[in-house]
């Protein structure tokens, strides 16, 4: 049976011009504002009028583009000498889209497609919303190709030690137990967890079993605290607050992981690496630190060809 495999990722602007299509198709997405269709375009309308102009400027400070299609192509040439089937990057809101990759499966008889959510937890807004999309996509090209999506892998042994790695990879030469760990997940409105959203649970437990790896190994932090980041709007989010905390410190050397993220993007270098280190400056931490997201590293490489070949 021939098959392919789909990166599936939220997708970052390839340039300043798609910053606008990127946050048009992002807040028309129904799993993200989840309210009837006219008062979402209305919603969606007053958030980019709002957010527009400073958003470019970010972009801006990234070089004029996200660094996730770039990171997700450099996985995919260290992925292809072990896996016998095309790779594709498939993005949500700006290209690529699923479409020219399904045209090309259909076109190659491609009869089953392995959906790899880049999300290690579950969430209505982002591995189901990815998901949704691809099926869609297929049905309106008139496509049926079976289709596996790959479970969420945020507690999952091999996920976690390459986590880890990562973490005490940043912390190379520090003292860890100087530090405080701040393990940083995306938030989410809690009107959508009410609604039966099972992220929270599952980046409770991703948490809580890097703490319990990093134990049984006698690594020890000044402390280790879950946090979100990236609220918009006056609405309640999950909480703590990372821009709370990171505001009223009891201790002032911090590491923080981005543990809803394997591929760096703009939350992470602009956000976490600019946006918030300016807030420790300000703030006079002694040290601020950022470990990077699984990227191409040779355990996530692992990890993926792995869940591919067990299907």
């Amino acid at each position: 049976m021939k098959q392919a495999l789909f990166l599936l990722n939220m997708g970052g602007p390839n340039s300043i011009d798609e910053v606008e299509l990127f946050l048009h198709n992002m807040f028309a997405d129904k799993n993200i504002l989840t309210m009837d269709r006219y008062t979402r375009k209305l919603v969606s309308l007053i958030i980019i009028n709002k957010r527009l102009e400073d958003v470019k400027k970010n972009y801006g400070l990234l070089g004029g583009k996200s660094p996730l299609l770039g990171l997700t192509e450099d996985l995919i040439i260290k992925l292809t000498p072990k896996l016998d089937m095309p790779i594709y990057p498939v993005m949500r809101y700006v290209p690529p889209f699923a479409d020219e990759a399904l045209k090309e499966c259909q076109k190659n008889g491609v009869e089953e497609l392995i959906l790899f959510p880049m999300y290690p937890q579950y969430s209505s807004t982002t591995t189901y919303s990815s998901v949704e999309d691809v099926k869609t996509r297929c049905k309106a090209l008139g496509y049926n190709p079976s289709i596996i999506v790959i479970a969420p892998y945020y507690d999952d042994y091999d996920y976690i030690e390459a986590s880890c790695e990562n973490i005490l990879k940043a912390m190379e030469g520090k003292e860890t137990e100087t530090y405080d760990l701040l393990l940083s997940a995306h938030g989410l409105p809690v009107s959508i967890i009410k609604d039966g959203d099972i992220y929270q649970n599952q980046v409770e437990g991703n948490a809580s079993a890097i703490k319990i790896y990093l134990k049984e190994r006698g690594i020890e932090f000044h402390s280790i605290k879950l946090v979100y980041q990236s609220k918009v709007g006056s609405s309640a989010w999950l909480e703590p607050n990372l821009v709370d905390v990171l505001r009223t410190p009891r201790h002032r050397k911090v590491v923080i992981y981005p543990l809803a993220f394997t591929i760096d993007n703009s939350e992470t270098v602009f956000e976490l690496d600019i946006e918030h280190r300016e807030i420790s400056e300000k703030i006079k931490y002694e040290d601020y630190i950022l470990a990077s997201c699984m990227n191409d590293s040779d355990k996530f490489v692992d990890l993926i060809v792995n869940r591919v070949n067990a299907v």
